[in-house]
């Protein structure tokens, strides 16, 4: 354990993989704050954080399967005229997952079933239970690729790769509730991350059937689609100001003294 430590490698490694997993974590924070949002005002914070700490024993038990599930690559079965593996079957069942609950969502956005003040959603409202298991399914599909990325980086350092999940779950839950507020308070928002949920469910569904699509390619559509969605926030926010700026004082009636 002494040699790990002294070992500048491994420290570069940490940071490294804590990095990645914060990052690619990002879009598992979107989907926590979307999910909790279902849920009454005083169960959304504490929902919030069991979410994001069952979204960590999930992690890491998926980061101990992974030796595992890498040497199930031989296909189980063929589906037009391809072999389908078990990686590929969680692939697939992941990205039908996203882009189904995506749908459902972006549909409850248009029909204007969103959380109210006081914090109810209609029929739309979810269950504690039923919103932590989504966000136990969706941290799986979220973490595959960082964890099959973290094992080709790290190898056989178990340690170092648990340290760097649980340091990345701790950034999470420091950013959880700044990111679920301006969510609540954004409409427009949350139905780009929505449209990005549907988007990485499409890209795992290809994925799993043998169609590679860049990651740089889905990542800078992604990041293009934020940067738009932020000048249109900046020119909103500045236009209100303007608008504030400029009414004029309401003056009280002034009415003649009498003589």
């Amino acid at each position: 354990m002494m040699e790990l430590l002294t070992d500048p490698q491994v420290w570069i490694l940490l940071i490294t993989l804590s990095a990645i997993e914060i990052v690619l974590g990002i879009d598992n924070l979107v989907f926590i704050s979307i999910a909790v949002s279902k849920l009454p005002v005083e169960q959304r914070e504490f929902a919030r954080k069991f979410g994001i700490a069952v979204a960590c024993i999930t992690r890491i038990g998926l980061l101990l399967m992974l030796a595992w599930l890498a040497g199930l690559t031989e296909p189980l079965f063929e589906l037009f005229g391809r072999g389908i593996s078990v990686r590929d079957l969680v692939l697939i069942l992941g990205g039908l997952f996203l882009i189904v609950k995506g749908a459902m969502e972006i549909r409850e956005q248009l029909k204007g079933e969103d959380g109210e003040a006081h914090g109810t959603v209609g029929k739309a409202t979810a269950s504690f239970g039923a919103v932590i298991a989504q966000i136990a399914v969706i941290d799986i599909v979220f973490s595959l690729d960082s964890v099959i990325a973290a094992v080709g980086m790290a190898g056989d350092y178990v340690p170092v790769m648990v340290c760097a999940i649980l340091l990345a779950v701790a950034v999470m839950l420091l950013a959880a509730q700044p990111l679920g507020k301006f969510i609540d308070a954004n409409p427009t928002v949350k139905m780009l991350a929505l449209t990005f949920i549907v988007l990485i469910g499409m890209y795992l569904l290809l994925d799993g059937f043998g169609v590679h699509i860049p990651k740089g390619y889905i990542y800078g559509s992604m990041g293009f689609s934020a940067a738009v969605e932020l000048l249109n926030l900046w020119a909103k926010r500045n236009a209100m100001r303007v608008r504030g700026a400029s009414t004029p004082p309401v003056d009280e009636p002034t009415h003649p003294l009498p003589r």
